[in-house]
């Protein structure tokens, strides 16, 4: 067995047994309750405390340098988070309300057979037919910021962007496999929306949910925490600045704000994107300004 191999037994052989939550207040909502501050506001989830390797082992398939090295982390007490991606509708009420200016008005769009920055294109318009209820696109790690904020603003309570290892914490839902469902990839249509044969991306997955572009939150199967497409449909942002690898990483569940912060990591995958980067671990990073068609979103909530 080499030294590596050793390395990673180790780290789950510590894990193995799930730590005790700290207990909780009489007032405080326990795990799995779900909730909505105010009408316009996205339904949360309690998710609770938790300890769990974040990154990807070396031995898993699809496995990039830059979701290591694997490290546990402590999630010391339960948070809320985004049941779902943050809507068009959601977000529009919020940009009403608010008179949030998004500045220049460009998105980063899918224009067969590549991207394009395309000057008009924005969250109103991506460039294809989106229901109310399909999630935000072409906003920034910016524009994210400032819906959380109004949130707080809006309810009194603490809305924020997830933490990376929050939000690896809460997409995995309880799991350690490559994807929250298993192993499958042909399971894929059943619980994420990414490339698949309703697309003609080269990349997809062998399964169709003849969805080739955004998908209404909440159309596939929820993990075990209760929430749904965290991975597929659209990358969310986090809080967290970018670093090339997880060295140094906090181990507390705390978002890094240390490393290259004009540009924010992105979770999570999206619609476009081939099987293998629809894994938990997998991770990318861009600036913050930065607007694209498989780009979103989902809030947290400190309870």
């Amino acid at each position: 067995m080499t030294r590596n191999r050793i390395r990673e037994w180790t780290l789950a052989a510590a894990l193995s047994c799930a730590l005790p939550a700290p207990a909780q207040t009489g007032s405080e909502p326990g795990p799995g309750t779900r909730f909505r501050d105010c009408d316009e506001c996205p339904e949360m989830v309690v998710v609770p405390a938790g300890t769990f390797l974040m990154g990807s082992q070396l031995s898993e398939k699809g496995r990039y340098e830059r979701e290591g090295p694997v490290h546990p982390v402590t999630i010391a007490r339960p948070f809320a988070v985004g049941v779902y991606e943050v809507t068009r509708d959601e977000y529009s009420r919020f940009v009403s309300a608010a008179g949030h200016a998004e500045g220049d008005a460009s998105c980063l769009v899918y224009a067969d057979p590549g991207w394009d920055e395309r000057a008009g294109r924005d969250w109103r318009d991506p460039g294809f037919r989106q229901t109310p209820r399909d999630p935000v696109l072409c906003v920034s790690w910016e524009d994210a910021r400032a819906y959380a904020s109004w949130l707080s603003e809006r309810t009194g309570n603490d809305y924020r962007l997830l933490s990376a290892a929050e939000w690896e914490y809460a997409a995995r839902g309880g799991t350690n496999s490559r994807w929250y469902w298993g192993e499958s990839e042909v399971e894929q249509c059943r619980y994420a929306n990414g490339a698949d044969r309703s697309t003609r991306f080269g990349w997809r997955a062998e399964c169709d949910d003849g969805q080739p572009r955004t998908a209404p939150v909440g159309s596939y199967g929820a993990n075990g925490f209760g929430l749904h497409d965290t991975l597929g449909n659209v990358f969310e942002w986090v809080h967290d600045c970018w670093n090339w690898s997880y060295a140094g990483a906090p181990d507390d569940g705390s978002a890094w704000e240390e490393g290259d912060c004009s540009h924010r990591v992105l979770r999570g995958s999206s619609w476009a994107n081939t099987p293998t980067y629809l894994r938990a671990a997998h991770r990318g990073g861009e600036r913050a300004g930065f607007r694209s068609d498989y780009v979103g979103f989902r809030v947290a909530r400190a309870l």
